[in-house]
């Protein structure tokens, strides 16, 4: 059976991140610190080899595929983004508490029963991501393939791998990699660096 090897590739360091601000389907660029991250990870992985690069849409991740891959060229799958934060986007922790304390609460404790406002329910944003995911390993059997994306994305994919629902405890750090291989549609995590 052909085994194919996602390497998942968070993407670096936004001013927004680095604020704490809620950040999905805003298009925020990477900081001057995610750049450097984004660097640091090209050199790591300048001996590696991959078949494809997928990236989401969203400029983070594009600028970080570019600042790695260089010339390659990066397929752009907007199954990739972010968790749509609805009217939490843009707002700090303490923002959120003022505005929207209980609602946020009851999100936080589980976030697949009680939804924000405006939000992506997190039941669809499982599903996106699993499908999207499995639509390029169909499409690439037996390669290998460097995906750049999202800490939520990557969070909830291997949430999902491992059955469990608290998919905050897999966000990775910005700039990381996951590398997941996939097996006759079997999921193993061989490496976390988040």
């Amino acid at each position: 059976m052909k085994v194919t090897r996602l390497t998942l590739i968070r993407h670096g360091l936004t001013q927004w991140n680095k604020l704490g601000r809620y950040c999905g389907r805003k298009d925020v660029a990477l900081s001057k610190e995610g750049r450097a991250q984004a660097q640091c990870l090209a050199k790591q992985l300048k001996a590696a080899r991959f078949d494809k690069v997928y990236s989401s849409d969203r400029k983070r991740s594009l600028q970080t595929a570019r600042i790695v891959f260089k010339k390659a060229k990066i397929i752009r799958a907007s199954s990739l983004r972010e968790l749509d934060f609805g009217v939490l986007e843009g707002l700090r922790h303490n923002e959120i508490m003022e505005k929207y304390p209980s609602v946020y609460r009851r999100w936080l404790n589980d976030p697949y029963r009680d939804c924000i406002p405006g939000a992506e329910p997190m039941r669809g944003f499982k599903r996106r991501v699993k499908l999207g995911l499995e639509k390029i390993i169909r499409l690439n059997a037996g390669k290998n393939l460097a995906i750049v994306c999202h800490g939520g994305v990557i969070g909830i994919f291997i949430s999902s791998i491992l059955k469990k629902k608290n998919f905050w405890r897999y966000i990775p750090k910005t700039a990381s990699l996951t590398i997941i291989e996939c097996t006759g549609g079997i999921f193993k995590i061989k490496e976390r660096n988040g």
